[in-house]
């Protein structure tokens, strides 16, 4: 298909979240989908996490193709998907799922690859999201991961996935979070998984080549900065990086850059997690061009 209408063939993905209203995922998937010439519409479904499971249930339901999921869902689904792809399993997290439908053969066919009609649908989880945080890091930052020292801030969801991932490519890692459990924890999951893995819980006494943002903080005007000023210097960092597209530049980049830090928000991690659900979906090689294109338009207002 050469545009985005709907007729009865038309299968459909959306993103849930809580809230979701701000993404600018239905942008960037429509226009890979329009690019691919495939007969997917993709929606933003605002999903409150008690009603998560109900939701997952629906989308099976209806035959929808995919989901993307984002705060706060992606620890939360693990437990509700009918199978887990290695690298679900891998970091602990889902925030893809392919809706697969099961041939007379016993084989499970990705929904959104046949136009056969299914009796009976599961849900396969995957997680793009690691992946895609340090392919952003090293492209949109020119920094790379093996070696560097890395002040991350936040260990929850997003925060543990990028520790893992950072870990595992040979960051020398430090973790500050709201809670020091929770830190202490995912330091501890480290030293399980990667002994090699330099890591510590709290602020560095030196120089640090970056800071990631992986809270919530920034998500508003109102929002404190989502580290201490008193045991930070950002005059003392290379790099900062923010989780946060929307706003395009959060207080935390905003002081960064004011800093001399080299800075960056994370609508690469976004592209790239969302080109690489495209692909699981469809079978089909994302075109990145179209899709950086349309977020940029959406977020910046750049055409």
């Amino acid at each position: 298909m050469d545009d985005l209408s709907v007729n009865p063939y038309t299968k459909l993905c959306a993103v849930l979240g809580y809230p979701v209203r701000h993404s600018a995922s239905p942008a960037m998937q429509n226009a890979g989908i329009q690019t691919l010439g495939v007969n997917l519409r993709y929606l933003a479904l605002e999903t409150h996490p008690d009603d998560l499971g109900r939701a997952i249930d629906g989308a099976k339901a209806l035959r929808f193709a995919g989901l993307n999921l984002t705060v706060p869902h992606k620890l939360l689904a693990i437990p509700m998907m009918d199978a887990l792809d290695a690298s679900a399993r891998t970091w602990g997290a889902v925030n893809t799922v392919r809706l697969e439908g099961r041939t007379e053969g016993g084989e499970w066919i990705p929904i959104a690859q046949s136009d056969v009609t299914f009796s009976e649908i599961r849900t396969h989880g995957f997680n793009t999201d690691a992946d895609a945080i340090t392919r952003s890091i090293r492209e949109d930052l020119d920094l790379p991961i093996k070696g560097s020292r890395i002040l991350l801030l936040g260990a929850g969801g997003a925060g543990r996935v990028a520790a893992l991932k950072l870990a595992e490519e040979g960051a020398h890692l430090w973790l500050v979070n709201r809670t020091l459990e929770k830190a202490t924890a995912v330091k501890q999951e480290i030293q399980q998984r990667f002994p090699a893995c330099q890591v510590e819980v709290g602020y560095p006494g030196d120089v640090v080549d970056l800071v990631i943002n992986a809270t919530s903080a920034g998500l508003k005007p109102e929002d404190p900065l989502p580290f201490d000023t008193a045991r930070l210097d950002l005059g003392a960092v290379a790099s900062a990086y923010d989780m946060i597209y929307q706003p395009a530049e959060t207080p935390f980049l905003k002081l960064a850059r004011e800093s001399g830090c080299r800075t960056a928000n994370g609508l690469g991690m976004l592209l790239y997690q969302g080109a690489k659900a495209l692909e699981i979906w469809t079978g089909k090689e994302a075109p990145l061009q179209a899709m950086k294109e349309a977020l940029h338009s959406a977020v910046y207002g750049i055409r």
